[in-house]
């Protein structure tokens, strides 16, 4: 038999896990009424089970009880900080973004032109385009003043992540609705930190010999042996490409958790044309 192998249980969206608790309650209702047009069909069934039928009604009670209860208590939750998670995600996007722009930047494929919603969706084309994506960093890799920029790039980006790993991690895993998020979030920083540790060991910058030797062995090489530049490569693609997913689907989570038209609804009313020439 095979092993399965061991690792998080993530769900396919960013928005899946929200909606569990529903598909639990559905289930349990649409069981509530097969089990009432059962009764309805052929009660002899349930009158002679008795046992049965009563272990079933009890199961049946506890399952849309506990669902309901989650639901109504996860959506207050939800409510009561919604724009402090709103926030929150929106501070992870741009620290996701950093990521992503910064190894397209320094691969040379950041779209030229004025910034905008274009400059950015051609900036993401670019990141999908694995074979595209992949023969950039070769070619960077294959440059020794580009990988120190590539190590120093990594240590920005580590430490500004493990910033807003600090500033919301805390708060995010309380609630169930956006713990999965963080958690991808803190994959994020974990690859960029995996992988800073193999330049660290075999490129130290001139800040880092200043540390006993042995405290730079990686843990990517201590548990794969020696990382060739292919392997790095497709690491640092995976990175990249991760970091725009997460960009796109906290964005599209955020603006789930409060709406544009709620922000807008807050300006004040502003006076007509009439009003304004009078005063």
């Amino acid at each position: 038999m095979a092993r399965r192998t061991v690792g998080p249980r993530r769900a396919d969206s960013l928005r899946t896990y929200v909606r569990a608790t529903r598909i639990i309650g559905g289930l349990s209702v649409l069981v509530l009424f097969g089990a009432i047009a059962w009764d309805l069909v052929n009660d002899g069934f349930w009158s002679r089970h008795a046992l049965f039928a009563s272990l079933v009604a009890s199961l049946i009670v506890v399952a849309v009880t506990a669902a309901v209860l989650n639901e109504v208590l996860e959506r207050r939750q939800r409510e009561r900080w919604s724009v402090l998670a709103q926030y929150a995600l929106l501070d992870f996007v741009r620290a996701a973004r950093l990521v992503w722009t910064g190894l397209l930047e320094l691969a040379g494929l950041a779209p030229d032109g004025e910034l905008g919603d274009e400059a950015l969706s051609a900036g993401s084309e670019a990141v999908r385009d694995t074979p595209r994506l992949a023969a950039a960093m070769d070619e960077m890799l294959a440059s020794a003043d580009r990988r120190e920029q590539l190590h120093r790039l990594i240590a920005r980006l580590l430490g500004n992540g493990q910033e807003v790993l600090v500033r919301w991690a805390d708060v995010m895993v309380n609630s169930g609705t956006y713990a999965e998020a963080v958690d991808r979030h803190v994959e994020l920083y974990s690859r960029l930190y995996w992988w800073g540790s193999v330049l660290d060991e075999t490129e130290p910058l001139e800040e880092h010999l200043s540390r006993p030797r042995l405290s730079r062995v990686s843990p990517a090489t201590q548990a794969t042996g020696p990382v060739e530049d292919e392997w790095l490569r497709d690491n640092l693609v995976a990175i990249a490409q991760l970091a725009e997913s997460l960009d796109r689907g906290s964005f599209e989570l955020a603006m789930r958790i409060v709406p544009l038209d709620w922000w807008t609804a807050q300006l004040p009313d502003r006076p007509s044309t009439a009003e304004t020439l009078r005063t």
